[in-house]
């Protein structure tokens, strides 16, 4: 079946054992729905391959068909107007020997009308089987811009890791069109750094004046405004926001007894429509007497350290 115009698409994600939850929030906060353990996600959703860490390539479905006859009857149509083209099969679905699928790619290549090109293909084209049904379309590899995030001017030793940090500005902004978001404890600004880069409006703030200095100098670092950036305490935020993301003050220097963490909570529910919680310890009493809702959880572990994530909603707003 040839499609008119292209509305199916799978990605290909990864993860390591310690992100797997953290990357379930993200896949289903972006496609609606919960992955399994297949390593990839069919969804009707296209979303910008650069902005997940653990996407790492996008087939947008041309044709599908019961059998590899099928394709290759199918591709046999496609006019590529002297562009060269290749064929890979994806590292995913049903299994296959590497022998296997060079064979398959022999086959569906030697079927379509143009020049292959090995190294630098002007098309690439994805082919998989899942469940003995095939696809093939145009395969589109991400580019991990996030990587370039990684050697800031500033860091805490225990701040936010740089895919951690995207993943968590993912399930709390799956569309950042038109929204409003802050990070209202945004210690060195890495949350800052991840939403700016996928062209999120964001602000942030943070009562420590040294943390404050770090994120002005590490925006500054990557071209964006360091204005965005104030001193200020989270329970002092007045404006309403569509997302916060909040990572809870945990290290020797920042302790908060429980009346201040019940406050700050009181405070998220107040000025946001959505919120991600982090912090190392337990807050699900917490966030209930705060009037949040929680609406999926996981955690993220180091070694021994572990980060409990909430995506919270405000309870008489759900």
């Amino acid at each position: 079946m040839c499609r008119d115009g292209i509305d199916r698409y799978i990605y290909i994600y990864a993860c390591h054992d310690n992100e797997r939850r953290l990357c379930e929030m993200e896949l289903e906060a972006l496609f609606g729905q919960r992955p399994g353990s297949a390593g990839y996600v069919e969804t009707t959703r296209q979303i910008d391959l650069s902005r997940s860490p653990f996407i790492s390539s996008r087939m947008d479905i041309l044709f599908t068909g019961d059998s590899l006859d099928s394709i290759a009857a199918q591709v046999a149509e496609l006019r590529l107007n002297d562009r060269t083209f290749k064929v890979i099969c994806m590292k995913r679905g049903d299994l296959r020997t590497y022998e296997e699928q060079r064979d398959i790619e022999r086959q569906i290549g030697g079927r379509i009308r143009g020049k292959a090109e090995m190294r630098r293909p002007d098309i690439t084209f994805g082919l998989i089987s899942i469940r003995g049904h095939w696809s093939i379309g145009i395969f589109h590899e991400a580019e991990p811009v996030w990587l370039r995030h990684k050697n800031k001017p500033r860091n805490y030793s225990t701040g936010l890791s740089t895919p951690v940090a995207r993943a968590l500005v993912n399930i709390a902004v799956p569309d950042p069109h038109a929204v409003k978001v802050i990070d209202p404890c945004c210690g060195m600004g890495n949350v800052m750094v991840e939403a700016l880069s996928m062209g999120i409006d964001i602000v942030g703030r943070d009562i420590n004046s040294l943390a404050v200095r770090g994120a002005k100098m590490n925006l500054r670092h990557f071209g964006y405004d360091d204005g965005r950036v104030i001193l200020g305490d989270l329970n002092e935020v007045n404006e309403p926001y569509d997302a916060a993301i909040v990572d809870m003050p945990y290290n020797l220097c920042s302790v908060l007894s429980p009346e201040e963490r019940q406050q700050m909570l009181g405070s998220i529910e107040r000025f946001s429509q959505r919120a991600v919680i982090v912090s190392t310890e337990p807050l699900e009493e917490e966030l209930t007497r705060s009037g949040l809702m929680i609406r999926d959880y996981g955690t993220v572990r180091k070694s021994s350290f572990i980060r409990h994530i909430w995506l919270c909603e405000p309870r008489q707003r759900v």
